[in-house]
């Protein structure tokens, strides 16, 4: 157990169990200053950063094998799904950043200090199973791009991918800015790769502004449900509601009403920002879908593999396919980086466990890469794709279990003060937990005749 990290503990606060707890990543909270006199601008610049790291968890492997699926199967139509699924990600992140920044608690701790110990390991071991899922989609992305580019073996890329955690350790003795600089370079490196490959497909461009009207059709259709509500767990995910609460108080900003409204503010601008950038890469992924899959017939591309085969020869430039693995293998590391760091964050928030760094990381990481090798080695290549939606719907399944709680929180005046929600955002954030937990229902009425048809049994 640890026994040199300082212990902080937070001031009374009225609606809470507890009276106070351990800082969350106490090794990286308040260590980036932020500076009385900054003009608006370096003040934005001083706040940026926990947004992109919320970002890369948008646009990870499992949004690549959804949004192919989405493009290649329906053209255009689930832009819409898409874009809906985005607004909600800003909506849910800006409260997420106003729970930890006023409360001075993430959300796996304000779990912990308000519901009861057997609730608590409830919610910890289905956010386990959520995280468990998202690493399953990062891992297997990342081994797919190693696999594609330097054609190392499927199973071999997944256990390589443990190496994260050396990377994670070495960064983070650097200094927290240095994994958010790394971060955001390979965030900059998939979009570039992403906006060649649109303009390589030359979509139809009035049929991608039609895309993001939504139709019934979506609702209607079981196998566009299955993939729409897919998308919705690539997207929203239940981690980076953990991640965010908890990565915001990086920043050392005033401890009073002025300092947290002007945190609240900033943090609320970056993460909107960043999330527009995980909108343009997955809009990009469908367009290209549908515009070089679907518009020549091929309906049934899900697999990256078979993607990363056709790019080239269909859209006639002999870079494309190299372009697309390199923007996968820069999409897996980035999102096992901050996937690692939420493991950490709700392992310590909701149990209260505090290890030293290297084994709670280490830790953490075997609960993703171990699920990892056992479906990959089962399965192999050719049920990837197949792994890579189901991951993301079980994603979209334990959503609900980490947004209510949020919504809770951050509408509770005794535990907000005179940052409670307004009743405006309190309409759009129940009415966003709504439609997840009603998409949800629907899944589970017609989920079990679609996983037979799913895995060709």
């Amino acid at each position: 157990m640890e026994t040199n990290q300082p212990v902080q503990s937070l001031k009374p606060a009225a609606g809470w169990r507890s009276s106070g707890t351990t800082p969350s990543l106490p090794d990286a909270h308040r260590t980036i200053a932020v500076a009385k006199g900054m003009g608006f601008w370096r003040k934005l610049l001083a706040f940026s950063g926990p947004g992109y790291l919320v970002a890369v968890g948008y646009m990870d492997p499992g949004n690549w094998a959804t949004d192919l699926a989405g493009g290649s199967a329906f053209g255009y139509q689930l832009l819409s799904v898409v874009l809906l699924s985005n607004l909600m990600a800003i909506l849910l992140q800006s409260l997420c950043a106003r729970l930890g920044i006023v409360t001075g608690r993430d959300l796996a701790q304000a779990c912990r200090d308000h519901y009861s110990p057997t609730i608590v390991f409830v919610l910890w071991l289905l956010c386990e199973v959520a995280i468990c899922a998202c690493d399953l989609a990062e891992v297997i992305g990342s081994a797919i791009a190693l696999n594609l580019l330097f054609k190392i073996p499927l199973l071999a890329g997944v256990c390589l991918t443990a190496l994260d955690v050396l990377a994670i350790l070495y960064l983070q003795n650097k200094g927290f800015r240095f994994i958010e600089a790394l971060v955001v370079t390979l965030i900059l490196t998939i979009g570039g790769c992403f906006a060649l490959e649109v303009l390589f497909s030359k979509p139809d461009f009035q049929a991608v502004l039609a895309g993001f009207v939504p139709s019934p059709a979506i609702i209607m259709n079981k196998d566009m449900l299955y993939v729409a509500i897919g998308i919705l767990g690539a997207t929203v995910m239940p981690h980076n509601l953990y991640l965010h609460s908890s990565i915001v108080q990086t920043r050392k900003y005033e401890q009073n009403t002025d300092g947290k409204a002007e945190a609240i503010k900033f943090a609320t601008i970056d993460s909107t920002v960043a999330l527009m950038f995980a909108l343009f890469i997955n809009a990009a992924i469908l367009i290209v879908a549908a515009a070089t899959f679907h518009r020549a017939g091929q309906h049934d591309v899900a697999e990256i593999q078979d993607a990363h085969k056709l790019l080239s020869p269909m859209l006639g430039v002999p870079v494309a396919s190299t372009i697309f693995a390199l923007a996968l293998l820069a999409s897996g590391q980035n999102s096992t980086l901050t996937g690692t760091l939420a493991g950490q964050i709700v392992m310590e928030g909701f149990l209260n466990i505090r290890l030293r760094p290297w084994l709670r990381r280490l830790l953490t990481r075997l609960l993703a890469i171990v699920p990892a090798i056992i479906c990959t080695a089962l399965y192999g290549e050719s049920g990837t794709a197949k792994l890579l939606v189901l991951s993301q719907v079980v994603l979209s399944l334990q959503l609900s279990f980490a947004v209510v709680p949020l919504v809770i929180f951050t509408s509770d005046r005794r535990k907000m003060g005179d940052f409670v929600s307004s009743a405006w955002l309190q309409f759009l954030a129940w009415s966003t937990a709504f439609i997840i937990a009603v998409l949800n229902l629907k899944l589970l009425a017609d989920f079990f005749g679609l996983t037979a048809r799913f895995f060709g049994k």
